[in-house]
């Protein structure tokens, strides 16, 4: 998955620095970093004149809106451009999955991550309660759920592009129509009402987990020095 899988050193930029004078990239970025991360990686290449990164590759919906609350910001204040991906919530905007009907785990999105999708599990309910909400709301203006959830994420001023992949040219003209559609303010509004700023309904690059929560030496004292006094 699209995670970093190594810290951020003078070597990796080293590396980068050598093939932009060697021609063979002219900018790189990172994807799925945290910001504490963006600007770590910042800070190191700044202090030892290296290339720093340009852009960064983040999970990005309606129902993952995580990044708003500090990845966006940061890399706004750096002047990265961003570059989101999964704007329909790993198929789950794609207006396939309904509460109450019957879901299919065992072809397409569904069959690679039932996990994501089987309404049996207690986790998924609030995907599906939002996502009646979303449907609801994309009927009240006149577009499709896929065409909401692409416009949302155009609408944000730190987003410079989205990743989409259709697999039908009836998938690809629903996405562009919800690229060129404008969401005025009182439907952004709407949206807040469902899934607020900032917040995640479901944890969108579940694949990775920083390893200062797996790792529990990390985040416990030495039994000898857990009591205060």
């Amino acid at each position: 998955m699209r995670r970093p899988i190594w810290a951020v050193t003078s070597s990796r930029c080293s590396r980068s620095r050598a093939s932009r004078s060697a021609s063979q990239i002219r900018a790189f970025g990172c994807s799925s970093f945290p910001a504490e991360e963006i600007v770590e990686a910042h800070h190191v290449a700044e202090r030892r004149g290296l290339g720093r990164f340009r852009t960064e590759q983040p999970p990005y919906s309606l129902l993952a809106r995580g990044i708003e609350a500090s990845v966006l910001p940061v890399c706004q204040r750096l002047g990265m451009g961003v570059m989101t991906w999964s704007p329909l919530a790993s198929g789950f905007l794609s207006g396939k999955f309904r509460k109450g009907e019957h879901v299919d785990l065992s072809t397409g999105r569904a069959a690679l991550t039932p996990g994501r999708f089987d309404p049996a599990i207690a986790a998924n309910a609030a995907k599906f309660e939002a996502v009646e909400r979303l449907v609801e709301l994309a009927e009240d203006i006149g577009c499709s759920l896929p065409e909401l959830a692409v416009a949302f994420t155009v609408a944000h001023p730190g987003v410079t592009s989205v990743i989409i992949g259709p697999r039908t040219m009836s998938q690809l003209d629903d996405l562009l129509k919800g690229a060129s559609l404008t969401l005025d303010d009182a439907t952004l509004d709407r949206i807040d009402e469902i899934v607020p700023p900032g917040t995640n309904v479901y944890q969108p690059d579940g694949a990775w987990r920083p390893s200062a929560l797996g790792d529990t030496a990390r985040r416990r004292r030495p039994l000898a020095d857990r009591a205060a006094g």
